[in-house]
């Protein structure tokens, strides 16, 4: 969950030293309000940011709703000048987390399309200091969150191939990993899945090959191993991956490349 130094360096961040602009007397109400369609996300963050202000903050839709332009999907009700001081960081926050989740449910629902059993995943790619959110506002959008940190996965990357050899690099982890952690291996054809596959990883992620390549390399495993695509895919070519038959589909532009959702603060009567 968001962290009380989160939030304070947030505001630190944007109020600075000295706040004459938002320096207004008395009470308000707020509403956080869609400028555009989308899926909504980051509702939980901007709630803690009025919190720590003093200022009630209440979501009017859950996270992973789909909202049209002029849905209202925060109320706030409090003092006028901790109000406005919270109004910039909120809508930041929650336009970014419905941006990536609007991706995100574009993203499932092409994949589906073609692959009703497939998911579509995040990665790593994630802004730093702002995973959390990120990867939340990928569930609300319906997808996975893959790996949230390196301890939830061991995964054997070219690197790691590159020193230990496919195999050598297998048994390496897979001795020194716990039995509850899965291991997964990053592989750059279809042969070399099948004998990711052999060495006994759990999954084997293709990365940056074809649809058609992919495909092949999904043939090559057993039903016991799960099938993973991985590299540049985009919405346009998500449902060609999907329909390779994987089991998951990671696109790391769910959260590096989502343009921000459009939302607008409004103080004051309705």
């Amino acid at each position: 969950m968001l962290t009380t130094e989160t939030v304070e360096r947030w505001l630190r961040e944007d109020v600075g030293h000295r706040d004459v602009t938002n320096d207004v007397p008395g009470e308000t109400t707020g509403r956080l309000v869609a400028k555009e369609s989308g899926v909504v996300a980051g509702l939980d963050a901007a709630v803690t940011v009025f919190d720590y202000l003093g200022v009630a903050a209440t979501p009017a839709v859950d996270d992973g709703a789909s909202v049209e332009p002029g849905a209202v999907v925060l109320e706030t009700s409090g003092p006028a000048r901790e109000t406005l001081r919270g109004e910039r960081v909120a809508v930041n926050v929650v336009g970014h987390a419905s941006g990536v989740a609007t991706r995100t449910r574009r993203a499932v629902e092409a994949a589906h399309e073609a692959n009703p059993d497939a998911r579509v995943a995040a990665t790593r790619k994630t802004t730093p200091g702002l995973r959390g959110v990120e990867k939340r506002a990928v569930v609300a959008g319906g997808g996975d969150t893959h790996r949230l940190t390196l301890s939830g996965m061991v995964m054997v990357k070219d690197n790691h191939v590159a020193e230990m050899g496919l195999e050598g690099a297998i048994e390496r982890f897979r001795e020194r990993k716990s039995f509850a952690t899965k291991l997964e291996v990053e592989v750059e054809s279809p042969e070399m899945g099948a004998r990711a596959a052999d060495a006994g990883t759990d999954i084997v992620l293709f990365d940056n090959l074809s649809p058609d390549e992919v495909r092949d390399g999904v043939e090559r495993l057993p039903d016991s191993v799960l099938a993973e695509a991985s590299g540049g895919i985009t919405l346009d070519t998500v449902a060609d991956y999907a329909a390779t038959g994987v089991d998951v589909v990671s696109m790391g532009s769910l959260t590096h490349s989502a343009p921000s959702l459009d939302f607008s603060f409004r103080t004051g009567e309705t």
